[in-house]
């Protein structure tokens, strides 16, 4: 089972214990991180993408490092690529890759799926890797969307043929390995990496 973290700042009570957690993933054998805090300005963005990058390398893992926004900042920070929205065409994905490519060695263009015809789309493009959301459920604000379920998430993994596909939305420490019986190559999650819960994962494998 792979694991795909993806970051809120908002969970923790400072950006230091963010960083920290970023370090902490590391060591315990999270696959990917996705830096995803929207609401920051460039400049911003900028600096606690290079700290969490800082971080993760200095922990000597494996943990490959994405951010969810521009690809030119992705490379001042160091990141190994960055995420797309299921809203971006897929034509972004190529021109990510190739913008990339430039400076980063085999860059990863991870992309947000919510229909069938989306991960088509990310497969079509030479997507490394979908997230498909959401399995379970949704957060909105105050409100909860719920989710697709299994059988969908079973389709897309079919569809997606040999690219990996990751489940999102409620995935929980308990609910987690039915995704992967599902045919999803690992999960992503926000608030299951926030505590502690997913290292119960990595000890299981």
């Amino acid at each position: 089972m792979q694991l795909y973290a993806i970051t809120d700042r908002k969970l923790f009570p400072s950006s230091e214990a963010l960083i920290k957690q970023a370090a902490r993933w590391a060591k315990g054998g999270v696959d990917i991180l996705q830096i995803r805090e929207k609401d920051l300005s460039r400049a911003d963005l900028t600096a606690l993408a290079t700290r969490i990058v800082r971080a993760v390398r200095s922990a000597q893992g494996h943990t490959r490092i994405l951010l969810n926004g521009p690809a030119k900042v992705a490379i001042e920070a160091g990141c190994n690529g960055i995420h797309l929205t299921a809203d971006q065409p897929g034509s972004a994905v190529v021109e990510a890759k190739a913008f990339m490519r430039a400076v980063v060695t085999d860059p990863i263009i991870s992309v947000s799926c919510h229909t069938i015809a989306d991960v088509e789309r990310a497969r079509n493009h030479g997507a490394a890797l979908a997230i498909f959301a959401p399995v379970f459920e949704k957060r909105s604000g105050q409100d909860t969307v719920l989710g697709q379920g299994l059988q969908a998430l079973a389709d897309a993994c079919r569809i997606a043929g040999t690219m990996p596909v990751f489940a999102l939305g409620g995935v929980t420490a308990e609910n987690a390995h039915d995704c992967i019986d599902a045919g999803a190559s690992g999960i992503a999650a926000i608030r299951l990496f926030a505590s502690d819960d997913w290292l119960t994962l990595r000890s299981r494998g």
